[in-house]
C-alpha cells in the first residue's frame, strides 16, 4: 500500500484533531508532500504541502489553524488541525506533489456546528 492515511473522526467546531499518513519509500523520498480533501460535492483540493527540508505551504483556508509535517526517517506526514470548521467536513488523503501515488481511502473527517 503506497499512502495509508489515519486520524479521522468525528469533532465538534472548535475543536482539534491529527491526522497521519504512512507512505511507502518510494513516494516519500524526494517528494513533496501534502495533504489533499474532498468535500461531499466538490472537487479534491489541496490543503497543505511540505517539502523535505520542511518548507510549508497551506491553502488560504486553513492558514493559522493547520500545520503540516514529516518525519523523513518513518516516511510518515502529518496534518494538526485546530479550531475546526464545518466547512473543513471532508475526507482527507495525503499523496505526493511532484510525482502522484494510487490515492488511498482517505480518512474522513466531520465538523459539527
Amino acid at each position: 500500500v503506497q499512502l495509508q492515511a489515519s486520524g479521522g473522526g468525528l469533532v465538534q467546531a472548535g475543536g482539534s484533531l491529527r491526522l497521519s499518513c504512512a507512505a511507502s519509500q518510494t513516494l516519500f523520498n524526494l517528494n513533496i508532500m501534502a495533504w489533499y480533501r474532498q468535500a461531499p460535492g466538490k472537487q479534491r483540493e489541496l490543503v497543505a504541502s511540505i517539502t523535505e527540508g520542511g518548507s510549508t505551504n497551506y491553502a488560504d483556508s486553513v492558514k493559522g489553524r493547520f500545520t503540516i509535517s514529516r518525519d523523513n526517517t518513518k516516511n510518515m506526514v502529518y496534518l494538526q488541525m485546530n479550531r475546526l470548521k464545518p466547512e473543513d467536513t471532508a475526507v482527507y488523503y495525503c499523496n505526493g506533489v511532484l510525482w502522484i501515488g494510487t490515492w488511498g481511502q482517505g480518512t474522513l473527517v466531520t465538523v459539527s456546528s
